[in-house]
């Protein structure tokens, strides 16, 4: 069973036992929470497409853990004016495991 889910502004394709990075959640390491932003869920036989988000589908999750991603460094530079700014990122993010999809009857 796939689905597709909407969580801080971004959207992710997951399967059930699956583990991916999302942005930082509120939620403490090891704790279970749901998610009810579901897009899309496709069965083997069915696919139940959101208007924008189906009804009654919901995906467990459990929190575990919590990280900081590699450092992005953005430079920009204008010729001929000794224009130069070098400035950098560390995105938080939380690794999470989709347990179980639960879809409408």
């Amino acid at each position: 069973m796939q689905a597709v889910f909407q969580l801080s502004g971004f959207q992710f394709d997951v399967e059930e036992g699956e583990v991916l990075k999302v942005p930082r959640q509120k939620a403490k390491v090891g704790d279970s929470f749901d998610i009810d932003e579901i897009l899309l869920v496709k069965d083997k036989e069915t696919t139940t497409i959101g208007t924008p988000i189906v009804e009654g589908a919901k995906i467990e999750a459990e929190l575990l853990g919590n990280g900081r991603s590699d450092k992005v460094t953005v430079f920009k530079f204008k010729r001929r004016t000794k224009y130069r700014r070098t400035n950098g990122h560390t995105q938080d993010y939380s690794e999470i495991k989709i347990k179980k999809i639960v879809i409408p009857n």
